[in-house]
């Protein structure tokens, strides 16, 4: 049982810092790309497809070394460790990015932001912009940017663990 533990560990942190760094890699990619001001859906779609394919590939490297068992629990589990380790090196290069590479990152998404709101509402007044821009300001805090990412890191991990957990789920008969 002792050795199930370590390698579930390993598993979560293994996937986990592969997670993070292709996501750094994506990142880097799509800043030298010139698009990094670009809200995508593609890009979002692309990360939880890569997020989905790095969990599934944990949860079949656990199952396979565990006598090719997996309960639903151990997939939660290990599916959330993933999320955490790569949401968290995730958080930790958008730190280095928005205060080292690209200082003014914020300021920048924030004139971004404020050019798509006046073009999904044309009539803002300019007491309304105010309020969304200083909503946006107060969102746009490191902490808040972290806890989100965080948050979001492991909610979709939940939800990709769950379903892929289903899926490769095998538990001993008993006779």
């Amino acid at each position: 049982m002792e050795n199930q533990k370590s390698s579930s560990k390993q598993i979560m942190l293994n996937h986990g810092m592969i997670l993070g760094l292709v996501s750094v890699l994506m990142s880097v990619v799509i800043y030298a790309m010139g698009l990094i001001y670009e809200q995508d859906w593609k890009v979002a779609l692309l990360s939880f497809i890569i997020m989905a394919v790095i969990t599934f590939m944990g949860l079949k490297k656990f199952k396979e070394g565990n006598n090719n068992l997996l309960s639903l629990g151990q997939a939660l589990k290990i599916g959330l460790g993933i999320a955490l380790i790569g949401g968290i090196i995730g958080v930790l290069y958008n730190q280095i990015f928005i205060n080292f590479i690209e200082p003014d990152f914020m300021e920048n998404m924030m004139k971004v932001g404020e050019q798509k709101m006046l073009e999904q509402n044309p009539n803002m007044t300019d007491e309304q912009l105010e309020v969304a821009k200083g909503m946006q300001e107060k969102m746009s805090s490191p902490l808040i940017g972290a806890a989100f990412g965080i948050i979001g890191s492991l909610f979709f991990g939940f939800i990709i663990s769950l379903i892929e957990g289903l899926i490769l789920k095998r538990t001993e008969d008993i006779d």
